[in-house]
């Protein structure tokens, strides 16, 4: 390779020699890339060798290597803008995963994921895996392909259409070949193309024109948004399949999310696509992107579907539908939200779960779960708050009180909005405005229907509020959710409706706080050895926490290559004793009451569950981090296996 002149000698063993003995058997492919990288940089001007010299130092010093790209930009001794156009300019021989991972894009566990699914594709080419899993969006590929081949990538929404640029080619030219030529702003005839390792279509496009042509590169749906405005109007037939189309456009949208045990939909419209995401254990992931011109015929038929006005597409709308798959009903819940692109759409499966849980099965460690069961379902009367944002496993937790508590000496009733498990020796019913079936007037009639245990699917209002306080002075007990961050938050919340304090010391008997965390696949689960600034994030001081290890998931074929399957249960069991009734009375402030419960109910927090879940394998620090909240110090793990005893 030619060098400027004063440019060192960029050998891999002048590279860092210091680390060879050290990183992984691929070192020499990852000292390869950062040599051809560097030499570049250097020899453009964008990087000068004294720089050089100083990361390559800063990089053989780090605990983790990391790719010297990485580095430098981390010094600002190169913008990742000045990086693009400096590959771009100057074609970088490597191969396409190589140059991901140098260039930061991709992780090394990622890559080795892909490589393993493109082994079972049987020969598709890496970037289409690396698109179709969600590893890198279709900008980031095609930004690393500029570089790798040096094509000119256009981060554009539409393409200039001259039809009569089009017209020497024949009719299905452009959709066969995936190409299309246009003029750039300066007047150059460019072909835009899919893929750019097919030389044909650049070939045969300068012979039909009668010129050269410059091949560039721009996203997929772009492309295919000007073949359809040029294509030859033969769409009549299409136009009265149309209503069939999304028919069955939105039975596999919701086919697939139930195969991927998605828990809600979101259908959104973009500036140039339509965005499909599900929600996977808690975590939105990307399905597919769809034409823009699709959203309003597939909104359409899903508001047919669920009951709304078609004709508005102003306002925000609810509705409700049921979808018949394998020969069950399942219901969702569906909403409109009007945005500045279009309506967004979120259906939200309300009834795709295997089956019913035991109380025994949610996940509450040994004595955690002895003592809801022992002063919390098993006390005759009061209200139980289980609280937790939306989607963290409040409804499965109450359920499965529910089902504890019902035997043949027991009158159960509920009020739910929808009814989510149908269980059998309960009275359930479901909310229904549309026929007046409302909550007030369900929570004025319920009490009439001496009922021993009372089921409130969810204090929303000061209303609902006051009619669990009232049940539980009547000697009732009440089970409700509660959307609240923890424990503490419950019992504050309710003194934010005005709940008087006394009213809720004597009534509330207990307040479990819950999150959902995804599970680290089993099969893939490694070691994860935290380091100090992971140690520290915690709250754990550095010093005092020598050595903490968690599991990560390096991802396979069971878990679809994401490190997770499945989902566990964190909890944090407030039951309420004098001291806390007393501080609750007095107002004392969040800090005071759950400095008093850790101390006087033995109170372990929604952290404290985290991490010792965390030190058993089950979940992650990325999680723990993404998930719970950090109100306090945790303290030491030895003191919380202490405090849990074994899991359930």
């Amino acid at each position: 390779m030619r060098r400027a002149r004063g440019v060192p000698d960029l050998s891999i063993q002048e590279l860092t020699v210091p680390e060879a003995a050290t990183m992984p058997v691929d070192v020499s492919t990852t000292m390869a890339a950062s040599q051809e990288i560097a030499a570049i940089l250097v020899e453009a001007g964008a990087l000068s060798a004294t720089d050089l010299d100083y990361a390559l130092r800063v990089r053989a010093k780090l605990a983790n290597p990391r790719p010297l790209v990485s580095v430098l930009q981390d010094l600002d001794m190169v913008s990742p803008e000045t990086l693009r156009e400096t590959l771009t300019r100057n074609r970088v021989k490597l191969r396409l995963g190589t140059l991901l991972l140098e260039l930061g894009v991709i992780g090394e566990s990622d890559l080795q994921s892909a490589i393993a699914l493109q082994k079972e594709s049987r020969g598709r080419k890496i970037g289409e895996v690396l698109i179709e899993n969600h590893f890198i969006s279709e900008d980031e590929l095609l930004k690393v392909l500029s570089a790798q081949l040096g094509i000119t990538y256009l981060d554009i929404d539409k393409l200039p259409v001259d039809r009569t640029l089009v017209a020497p080619f024949k009719p299905g030219w452009c959709l066969r070949n995936q190409a299309f030529p246009f003029r750039g702003q300066d007047g150059t005839l460019l072909l835009a193309v899919a893929d750019p390792l097919v030389c044909e279509p650049a070939t045969e496009a300068a012979r039909a024109l009668g010129q050269s042509v410059t091949t560039c590169l721009v996203r997929r749906h772009v492309l295919e948004q000007a073949i359809r405005v040029t294509s030859p109007v033969t769409h009549e037939p299409a136009r009265a399949e149309a209503e069939g189309v999304q028919v069955v456009a939105v039975q596999n949208i919701i086919a697939a999310a139930i195969a991927n045990k998605a828990s809600d939909i979101h259908i959104e419209p973009m500036s140039d696509r339509l965005r499909i995401r599900f929600r996977q254990d808690g975590v939105l992931v990307q399905h597919a992107d769809l034409p823009l011109e699709s959203a309003r015929g597939l909104t359409s038929r899903i508001k047919i579907l669920a009951g709304a006005d078609i004709a508005e597409r102003r306002r925000h709308q609810d509705g409700r539908m049921l979808f018949e798959h394998e020969g069950a009903s399942l219901d969702l819940r569906v909403s409109f939200y009007s945005t500045i692109h279009g309506e967004k759409i979120v259906m939200r499966l309300l009834n795709n779960r295997s089956h019913l849980l035991d109380i025994n099965d949610v996940g509450m460690t040994t004595r955690i779960l002895q003592r809801f069961r022992d002063d919390v379902l098993d006390v005759p009367s009061g209200v139980v708050l289980v609280t937790g944002p939306t989607g963290s496993g409040k409804t499965t937790t109450l359920y499965g009180a529910i089902n504890y508590l019902n035997n043949i000496n027991t009158s159960i009733i509920t009020a739910e909005d929808p009814v989510e498990y149908v269980i059998n020796g309960i009275n359930q019913c479901s909310i229904n405005p549309k026929i007046s079936i409302t909550y007030e007037e369900t929570l004025r009639h319920i009490v009439r229907q001496d009922p021993d245990v009372i089921v409130i699917g969810e204090i929303r209002d000061r209303f609902s509020a006051d009619t669990a306080i009232q049940a539980a002075l009547t000697g009732h007990k009440v089970l409700t959710t509660f959307h609240t961050e923890d424990s503490i938050g419950g019992l504050l919340r309710l003194l934010h409706m005005d709940i008087e304090a006394f009213l809720i010391s004597s009534t509330v008997v207990s307040v479990v706080a819950q999150r959902l965390l995804r599970r680290v696949c089993p099969t893939c689960r490694q070691d994860h050895v935290l380091t100090p600034d992971e140690v520290r994030r915690l709250g754990y001081s550095p010093k005092d926490v020598t050595k903490l290890t968690f599991a990560r998931g390096t991802g396979c074929s069971e878990c679809r290559y994401l490190g997770y399957r499945g989902r566990i249960a964190v909890f944090e069991l407030l039951v309420l004793n004098e001291p806390v009734k007393d501080a609750l009375i007095q107002r004392r402030t969040s800090y005071e009451i759950r400095r008093i419960s850790i101390e006087g109910t033995g109170l372990v927090s929604l952290l404290e569950d985290g991490i010792y879940k965390a030190s058993e394998g089950l979940t992650s620090f990325e999680e723990i981090i993404r998930t719970l909240p950090r109100l306090a110090r945790p303290r030491p793990l030895p003191e919380l296996h202490r405090l849990q005893g074994a899991l359930k």
